[in-house]
């Protein structure tokens, strides 16, 4: 076997696509974000046997920091037989020669790989599944593992919602697991006669990711960032970009005909309330996009990432519609799951808003499920020791 350091990117794509372990994070598109937009390098290594074929590949960002030194994350992990302890074993070797090459403080993986069946409270299942024996294995090869953190503490989530969508034989057994007030939002929204489509940009999307930012009090990405996400993945049709578009004209008439002919106090009230609403939002513009969700989606699976959206959208249960669409696009699309990209693993941490979060997902129906966490494969000890004080006081000098 011989360790190549640049893999071409029509290789590490064919490779990346064909293997179980293929993840968006994972993938020749994510590296060349994270080049455009965070100052990373991009390495697309692997393994090769005789025959030059491919045996594992990895993507690697590498952070340059001061002293010429560098420390360096696999997104996701590698794309490996990780029950082939062998090529494991010959892989790591080879990544920490690469490693001394590059005089890299450390390696860091996360790999997409379940550490143990959880229940709803994120307490572990007796006699459930789990990889106890790989993750001590992987301890054996010399990585640190870095903790069972609970809440966003690390590179990626170590929790999310999952459905896999191979576990049922048509999208209403999956309606059958979200929740009925999760549900009853989805049917509602059809009251207003949401169009949904998928857009070709994401102008529309940044404006609304905005509002939501401006609102919640935290900072969104770069339009940049966005548009080099949606136009690198979109090369070859890895991403979608949910739309949902209202007239408000022509649904505020249709509810005006509707109360004239309703009998019902009630729902004339509720007829009323949404005309009131809806014309303290009209605009000049005859359709409005209300709101949008940025998924990508890979040979086995999707991810939900990004959502914007307004007040309309809110009100109308458009948010919920929007992710409903995106289940049910994923299933018909024969991918092996549908992923919504992260939640905690403590359902009642009184941190910020995350409980909410967990909740919200949960009401989705998907499998609650605990990843294996992060690995640290030191190449310097004394610097990986000291590197978090160091980052900090050259940070402050920078300033």
């Amino acid at each position: 076997m011989k360790f190549d350091s640049n893999i071409t990117k029509e290789e590490y794509i064919n490779f990346w696509k064909n293997n179980s372990n293929q993840h968006f994070l994972n993938s020749y598109y994510w590296g060349e974000v994270n080049k455009e937009n965070r100052n990373l390098i991009p390495y697309y290594v692997g393994l090769r046997d005789n025959n030059n074929d491919i045996l594992c590949e990895s993507l690697l960002l590498l952070k340059k920091t001061p002293f010429n030194m560098s420390y360096i994350y696999a997104p996701r992990g590698f794309l490996i037989d990780w029950n082939n302890k062998e090529l494991v074993k010959e892989f790591t070797n080879a990544l920490k020669n690469f490693m001394e090459k590059n005089n890299s403080i450390y390696l860091r993986v996360d790999p997409a790989i379940i550490y143990q069946d959880i229940d709803e409270n994120a307490n572990p299942i007796n006699d459930g599944y789990n990889n106890y024996e790989l993750f001590n294995y992987i301890k054996s090869l010399g990585y640190r593992h870095t903790g069972f953190f609970k809440l966003y503490d690390g590179n990626q989530p170590r929790y999310t919602f999952r459905t896999y969508n191979k576990n049922y034989n048509s999208f209403e057994e999956i309606e059958k697991t979200i929740s009925k007030t999760f549900m009853r939002s989805i049917k509602r929204s059809y009251n207003y006669d949401l169009k949904i489509e998928l857009d070709n940009g994401i102008d529309s999307f940044y404006d609304l990711v905005l509002k939501v930012s401006n609102k919640d009090g935290f900072k969104a990405y770069s339009k940049k960032y966005y548009k080099d996400i949606f136009n690198l993945f979109k090369q070859d049709g890895y991403i979608k970009n949910f739309i949902a578009k209202i007239n408000l004209k022509e649904v505020i008439n249709k509810f005006k005909e509707q109360v004239k002919s309703e009998k019902n106090q009630d729902r004339i009230n509720k007829l009323n309330k949404d005309i009131n609403f809806l014309e303290s939002k009209l605009t000049d513009k005859d359709e409005l996009i209300i709101a949008s969700l940025i998924c990508i989606y890979t040979e086995n699976g999707a991810w939900s990432l990004y959502i914007g959206n307004d007040d309309i959208a809110e009100y109308t249960g458009t948010v919920n519609r929007l992710y409903y669409e995106f289940l049910k696009d994923s299933y018909l699309s024969n991918k092996d799951y549908s992923d919504l990209f992260g939640t905690v693993g403590d359902p009642k941490t009184k941190y910020k808003n995350l409980a909410g979060i967990y909740e919200y997902k949960r009401k989705m129906g998907g499998k609650y499920i605990e990843w294996i966490g992060e690995f640290d494969l030191i190449n310097k000890p004394f610097m990986y020791k000291i590197l978090p004080t160091l980052l900090k006081i050259y940070r402050k000098i920078k300033k």
